[in-house]
């Protein structure tokens, strides 16, 4: 019971906190909002004065003539820009291939391995037709070992288990002295 009341307690806490949050962020996104359309008149203001349209003809001309004129200036200004950038990154590709060249490393992509038999690689390579058979195993030559005398003793010998029994207590301690001598 008491636990019960104590979760809740903790859910209603939290739910207060979420909401208190929310409602500072919403103030704080409304000051943001506010404060970037300031800059923004101030900005328009500074950089655009406001336009005064005149009455007579020739004066629109001229005005109309000055306002190209502001344009030549801004797009030749921006095909300035637009060649150095070009030309930056021409260096920037020219510089990164030499640091290649003097590395002498060149990315591999990274190679899957293919399973194939010798036949199928054969085939492959050779086209369908040549037909070469690459069965390893059928050339082998069968050879027949022969028996050394080390082997044969060994084998001879036995389980190294029924030496041992033979040698425990005193009669296969008398035995060893009885071989030796």
């Amino acid at each position: 019971m008491g636990d019960t009341k104590r979760n809740r307690a903790i859910t209603a806490r939290r739910q207060h906190l979420k909401s208190v949050m929310l409602q500072i962020a919403a103030t704080e996104q409304e000051k943001e909002r506010a404060r970037r359309e300031t800059e923004k008149q101030n900005y328009l203001s500074e950089h655009c004065p406001p336009l005064h349209i005149p009455g007579s003809m020739a004066e629109v001309q001229e005005l109309c003539k000055q306002l190209h004129a502001k344009i030549d200036a801004a797009e030749e200004e921006k095909y300035d820009m637009e060649v150095k950038v070009q030309k930056s990154s021409k260096e920037l590709e020219d510089m990164n291939q030499k640091l290649f060249d003097l590395r002498g490393k060149f990315k591999r992509p990274p190679l899957r391995r293919v399973r194939m038999s010798a036949d199928a690689m054969l085939k492959a390579l050779l086209g369908s037709k040549h037909k070469v058979c690459m069965d390893l195993r059928a050339n082998l030559k069968q050879v027949k070992k022969e028996d050394t005398e080390k082997e044969r003793d060994l084998r001879d010998v036995g389980d190294w288990r029924k030496n041992i029994e033979e040698k425990s207590g005193m009669e296969g301690r008398k035995k060893m002295f009885e071989t030796e001598s």
